[in-house]
């Protein structure tokens, strides 16, 4: 009897903070505000905040999955910069442009955004598919002066709704503007 008062009390004893809630841990990383992307709106907010952010992994899940449609991403980049940087041209696609944001944010201020800015946006629908047609100008400070800041030109982007109704880009043309580099300039430099 003396034993099983002792276990009782030693239990007890040991066991005190068994069932008291602890303090919650701090997130690791920010919250996102990525959503899944049941229209093109949701993926273009989704696209932009994903450079905001310098979020890789969302960046890249607003480029097609070939698990998910039978589109493959390609990007097609300006000519003046294809005929500065050749590897652009060799069949551009997610691994690249993973690659080539990895490189960029490595170059970036963390509390340092990377700003897209949308106008004169078209779109045409056609099916389970869109073009979305809009000039564009991508800002940010790089740690690096031998970068301009500030990027400028047209982009099409060929847009399409996959196996789970989400929709992604498989196809971005870009086209270079007039007085500053193009999107496919900072790809080649930073990859």
């Amino acid at each position: 009897m003396k034993k099983l008062v002792f276990l009782i009390l030693s239990f007890n004893l040991i066991g005190c903070d068994l069932f008291n809630t602890r303090e919650a841990e701090p997130p690791e990383a920010p919250r996102s505000d990525y959503q899944t992307a049941f229209t093109p709106e949701i993926l273009i907010s989704n696209f932009i905040n994903s450079l905001k952010d310098k979020d890789i992994e969302n960046y890249l899940s607003c480029l097609a999955d070939s698990s998910f449609t039978e589109k493959v991403f390609i990007f097609s980049p300006s000519s003046e910069a294809l005929s500065q940087f050749p590897a652009l041209g060799e069949n551009w696609g997610k691994r690249n442009e993973s690659q080539y944001l990895s490189n960029l944010k490595a170059k970036i201020s963390e509390d340092v955004p990377i700003i897209l800015s949308l106008s004169n946006t078209s779109t045409s629908v056609h099916g389970d598919s869109l073009t979305y047609i809009a000039s564009y100008s991508l800002s940010t400070q790089i740690n690096d002066d031998t970068y301009p800041s500030v990027y400028q030109g047209e982009m099409i982007l060929e847009l399409i709704r996959d196996s789970r109704f989400v929709w992604s880009i498989y196809l971005w043309r870009d086209i270079k503007g007039t007085n500053f580099p193009s999107w496919s300039e900072l790809k080649g430099r930073s990859y």
